[in-house]
């Protein structure tokens, strides 16, 4: 292979398989950097635009992937606070080829890139961008319980909110995960969450007050809550957002309060009732500012363990193991974790 190309997986045809194949190596222009990519996470979007149902429809070919982890090749002009051989994660773009995960090399904005703590593998430092960006926007980009959180996350803000209650479905979700961390770092509580069972000390080391069994019946989940509660929900993060859980957590929060979700709305919500969606983007202009505080704290907030990564599995085969754990996640085989593809580990 030519020193100026690189091995990509290319989507052709939706729904298709990625094909390994090649393409050119992208240069950094002002702003950016060239990163080596050495782990790239995957991500549900990721099979939902490989088989045609994101609701989203990007021309083809394609190369998808939006977590990125890998060190810094080359840096662009006015670029000054990343050199080259540092190791960087970002989010990746999925209109745009040249910033990809799924390939060995790949464009960053410098603004939004952050360096990897030394105690973080690059494959911790994967499982973090899209999902802990959706979290942030959903927590900080809107007016919250009629407060405006500052952000980053500070511990002068801890107990001011203690004894508001925040409910999180879908607790062990890669976001879920996220949500749990950033609502206790601001000191709301109790933090309520729907999971698995076996999931719940691991929950409750990320911040979680009290994990319920998500195969509760619905009447006894919804009692079950509000009992520990003892207090009007107000908050509610879907991170789930079927159009069960959206409905669920539209009837747990009460009039005047706020549900979150991570998907398109499926159901109909009061006139009395907020619903906040964030398309978890570093490409939505709307995004980029508080984007940038994020990324510019977050080696910082790694560092003091205000933030821990997802737990993740590495797939066998670097490029060649994605399309397989696309599939798994496609079938709903993966539970806690995020997978993780490891990219110019030679």
């Amino acid at each position: 292979m030519s020193t100026d190309t690189q091995q990509a997986l290319w989507l052709q045809s939706k729904p298709g398989k990625l094909i390994l194949g090649s393409r050119s190596i992208p240069k950094p222009g002002p702003g950016e950097l060239l990163v080596k990519i050495k782990a790239a996470a995957l991500n549900p979007v990721d099979w939902k635009i490989q088989h045609g149902v994101f609701s989203i429809d990007f021309p083809l070919p394609l190369v998808l992937g939006t977590d990125i982890a890998g060190d810094v090749q080359e840096v662009g002009e006015g670029v000054t606070n990343f050199l080259k051989g540092d190791r960087v994660f970002f989010q990746g773009l999925l209109d745009n080829n040249d910033s990809a995960g799924f390939q060995q090399y790949a464009i960053a904005d410098a603004a939004m890139t952050a360096k990897i703590p030394a105690k973080l593998s690059y494959e911790d430092a994967s499982t973090i961008p899209v999902a802990l960006t959706i979290a942030y926007l959903e927590v900080f980009r809107t007016k919250f319980g009629g407060l405006q959180f500052t952000a980053p996350p500070e511990p002068s803000q801890r107990g001011q909110l203690a004894g508001t209650p925040v409910v999180v479905l879908g607790g062990s979700s890669s976001v879920g995960q996220y949500v749990i961390q950033l609502v206790k770092a601001l000191g709301l509580s109790p933090i309520i969450t729907t999971a698995s069972l076996k999931h719940e000390e691991f929950l409750k080391s990320l911040g979680a007050t009290h994990v319920v069994d998500r195969n509760t019946p619905t009447a006894s989940l919804q009692e079950e809550i509000k009992k520990i509660a003892s207090a009007p929900i107000k908050h509610v993060f879907d991170t789930i957002s079927s159009q069960e859980t959206q409905q669920f957590g539209h009837d747990l929060v009460v009039p005047g309060g706020q549900l979150a979700i991570v998907t398109q709305l499926k159901i109909s919500m009061a006139a009395d009732k907020t619903m906040l969606f964030a398309f978890g983007s570093r490409g939505v202009p709307e995004n980029r500012e508080l984007l940038k505080i994020m990324f510019s704290e977050l080696t910082r907030l790694l560092e003091d363990d205000v933030i821990v990564p997802n737990r993740y599995e590495v797939l066998p085969g670097g490029l060649g193991g994605i399309e397989e754990g696309l599939q798994r996640l496609k079938n709903d085989q993966v539970s806690g974790k995020k997978l993780v593809a490891r990219v110019n580990s030679a």
